[in-house]
């Protein structure tokens, strides 16, 4: 892990935290996030009653600033908090819960669940393309979290299990699904939507495969029920267990248990983590931030939340 300096002005000053978000955001200067047009026809508006960082556009005429349109429109938690958030939440390997980034920021605990959240919907690719292609392999599998049996030896109700579906490119990305059940109804659409046409397919031994295995390039198959994972150095689902590994150290040991109802993020946050496991942890904690752009978010249920 490469070392971050958290002393650094974009973590504990507003002004420093907005002219680095404009970096990201602007590469190539201020455009109106309402009409699109660039740095020609806008206007840097300033005075003593203007507070920094606030744009006008000449065409549509209405003020901007860099976090409308983006996960931190109209969020009362300070820029350099939310910059903050983003590398702690990066930087960690299997995920940190909001309980822990309350104490690090210093927030109440509702802001700190709020926050992750939201920066969960910044891991979300836009208009991603399908992986896999020609002379290509995707490994495809389905396991399950949530429901620990230690739940009802300490007299606590057992979370229902969730069923999730990994679709990994050898060497390549990771794209992870919440699912209601393994069938073929459930299953078909999310894979060749997801995997290109042209890719050889390797999953288990599960029935709802060899129908589907038909629509692509090739399909192979290991025997998991009977413990067969690796079989020479082709016939194996190592990308996708080595996926799932990283998902259950995360929901187990920092998140203890998600909720069925924000499962969908969290797979956003570690397909995310996967995606940008050769990056470093500032360029990963980049690629977060500019996520932000297009995704303002309009809920607030952290009291009814059971995950971490």
């Amino acid at each position: 892990m490469d070392k971050v300096d958290l002393t650094n002005a974009i973590y504990h000053n507003n002004d420093a935290a907005r002219e680095h978000f404009e970096a990201l955001l602007w590469p190539d200067g201020p455009e109106c996030p309402r009409c699109g047009v660039g740095e020609d026809r806008i206007t840097k508006l300033k005075g003593k009653s203007t507070r920094p960082g606030v744009y006008k556009c000449k065409d549509c005429r209405k003020p901007f600033t860099v976090t409308i349109g983006t996960v931190m429109e109209r969020s009362k938690v300070p820029l350099c908090k939310w910059i903050l958030a983003a590398q702690l939440m990066a930087s960690s390997k299997k995920g940190m819960s909001a309980l822990q980034l309350q104490r690090m920021i210093g927030t109440n605990y509702e802001t700190a669940w709020f926050l992750f959240h939201r920066l969960r919907e910044c891991a979300v690719e836009h208009d991603p393309g399908p992986i896999g292609g020609e002379n290509k392999v995707v490994e495809i599998d389905e396991t399950y979290v949530g429901g620990k049996a230690r739940n009802a030896r300490l007299g606590k109700p057992v979370p229902k299990k969730e069923a999730v579906l990994a679709l990994v490119e050898r060497e390549g990305k990771v794209r992870s699904f919440h699912i209601t059940n393994v069938n073929s109804k459930t299953l078909r659409p999310i894979i060749v939507k997801t995997a290109s046409r042209k890719s050889y397919l390797m999953t288990d031994e599960h029935r709802v495969y060899p129908g589907i295995g038909k629509e692509f390039a090739g399909h192979g198959t290991v025997n998991h029920s009977a413990k067969e994972y690796v079989r020479g150095t082709f016939w194996h689902s190592n990308s996708a267990e080595s996926y799932f590994a990283l998902l259950k150290r995360g929901v187990y040991g920092s998140f203890h248990n998600v909720s069925e109802a924000h499962l969908h993020r969290y797979l956003a946050e570690f397909d995310f983590r996967y995606n940008t496991r050769k990056d470093t942890d500032a360029e990963r904690t980049d690629a977060l931030l500019i996520g932000a752009k297009g995704k303002r978010l309009m809920y607030y249920q952290p009291r009814e939340a059971t995950d971490a």
